[in-house]
């Protein structure tokens, strides 16, 4: 199985027509169809379903798929690593990150690595826990962001410098958001949203055997979208501070929880990991400035 036959069925599978994937990967059509038809014989499945106009992924297909992003997605690193090893002003660098307002600590480091750096280029991937260490455990990622205490078998990490404090998006106008801070006897019976990683990990420390009385009304991945619904009085948001644009026009209001509740940032990398030279320079300069910004 060639890299090459993969980039073509990834087209293929994306496009959902083979004229359009032909001319994209600047190929004939009789071409791309021997190739995805000996990429079928080789595997011994079908992997798509021809219509008139389109092609679906069978659920053989669906699989091939999700397994091959991943490994074009590794070969292209490879690629890039090897090119990088001999450029000394810059290369890549892949991080995934959890969403949170401490990342402005990590852009601050980028912004500083690409004054020194010209040539350093970063992708970013957004996501949670099990989004993010996935994509590190398979190496897809030099360095990933978690707002959980990381594995400790599995990984090194640096803690952030400032952890991220808890609370509730609301209405401006909603009676709850009249008061300075929010306790789990004002939600009782309300509609919450929050991340399912949250709802089974950090609230349950703030609300002990209280969490049984609560509510989750539906789970957001994305603190925004969370918001939007939160706006048009579907529920209440539980979320970190600075996620949500809480001004006066907003028509939102943001409320701490009490007690108060935190949870602090880790940047997390392999424990056995080999880095890069862009990313040892890098992980190199950030523990320096982490540890000066917490000193503060």
């Amino acid at each position: 199985m060639e890299i090459r036959t993969l980039r073509y069925f990834l087209a293929v599978a994306r496009e959902e027509n083979m004229t359009r994937a032909a001319e994209l990967l600047h190929v004939t059509q009789p071409t791309l169809s021997k190739q995805l038809k000996s990429l079928e014989e080789e595997l011994g499945k079908k992997l798509f379903t021809r219509h008139s106009f389109s092609i679906r992924l069978t659920n053989e297909g669906m699989l091939l798929r999700d397994r091959a992003e991943n490994l074009i997605a590794m070969a292209d690193k490879i690629e890039q690593e090897f090119v990088s090893l001999d450029d000394v002003t810059g290369g890549e660098l892949y991080l995934g990150l959890a969403e949170s307002r401490q990342i402005s600590y990590l852009a601050r480091e980028i912004r500083l690595a690409k004054q020194k750096l010209p040539g350093l280029r970063y992708h970013i991937t957004s996501g949670d826990t099990e989004q993010v260490t996935d994509k590190l455990y398979k190496g897809l990622l030099d360095f990933a962001v978690l707002a959980e205490e990381p594995d400790l078998l599995r990984l090194d990490w640096l803690p952030f410098p400032k952890a991220d404090i808890w609370g509730v998006v609301m209405p401006a106008a909603d009676p709850l958001a009249q008061k300075k801070v929010i306790r789990v006897d004002d939600l009782v019976g309300l509609p919450l949203f929050c991340s399912e990683q949250s709802w089974e990990k950090d609230i349950p420390q703030w609300a002990g055997v209280k969490m049984r009385d609560l509510t989750l009304e539906g789970s957001f991945r994305l603190a925004y979208n969370g918001s939007v619904f939160a706006r048009e009085g579907l529920g209440y948001l539980l979320t970190f501070d600075g996620l949500i644009d809480t001004s006066p026009e907003s028509g939102l209001a943001f409320r701490p929880l009490a007690p108060r509740l935190e949870t602090r940032l880790y940047l997390c990398w392999g424990r056995y990991q080999t880095f890069t030279p862009i990313a040892e320079r890098f992980l190199t300069q950030v523990k320096q400035h982490f540890s000066s910004a917490a000193s503060l």
